[in-house]
């Protein structure tokens, strides 16, 4: 049995993003987890994500980098603060700042690996690089600036 995603870890006031919330029926509900000192996470697009016929639409892949990316953010901090992923107060991450580099076509119908890298955390800030591979090459590369969320933004908290 695999261990749950970060995703999994957000309280469910923090569950409802289109792209990685598990409380978001319509929406992608991507999971990302550690692998060593990379964050992966895997998603197979659907046909409603066409660009062009055979080709991810780029908000789809923008919108992958950019959730993966906050949920290594909030993964790594709590890493950094030697805390589990479950323990309070919640650290959650929102993007300051997304940019993507569009490589390659991106196929569709196959696939898609993201894999994150804490450059830097710095206070509430942090910030992760990420590719999105698909069949094995590089189609994007991204660079999430993530902000931790304010306290008085988190249900109980002041």
């Amino acid at each position: 049995m695999r261990e749950k995603a970060f995703q999994d870890y957000y309280p469910d006031h923090f569950s409802h993003c289109y792209g990685c919330g598990r409380l978001n029926d319509a929406g992608l509900k991507i999971k990302s987890y550690w692998d060593g000192d990379e964050s992966v996470c895997t998603h197979t697009p659907s046909p409603c994500h066409t660009a062009i016929p055979g080709f991810v639409y780029g908000g789809l892949i923008a919108s992958l980098i950019d959730c993966h990316g906050t949920g290594t953010a909030a993964a790594a901090r709590y890493r950094s603060e030697g805390r589990e992923m479950d323990t309070d107060p919640p650290l959650r991450f929102l993007t300051a700042s997304l940019r993507v580099d569009y490589l390659l076509p991106t196929p569709l119908g196959v696939p898609l690996e993201i894999r994150g890298r804490v450059k830097e955390i710095k206070g509430r800030k942090v910030i992760v690089e990420s590719t999105l591979s698909a069949n094995g090459k590089i189609c994007a590369r991204g660079e999430v600036v993530a902000i931790q969320v304010p306290d008085h933004l988190i249900p109980g908290c002041s």
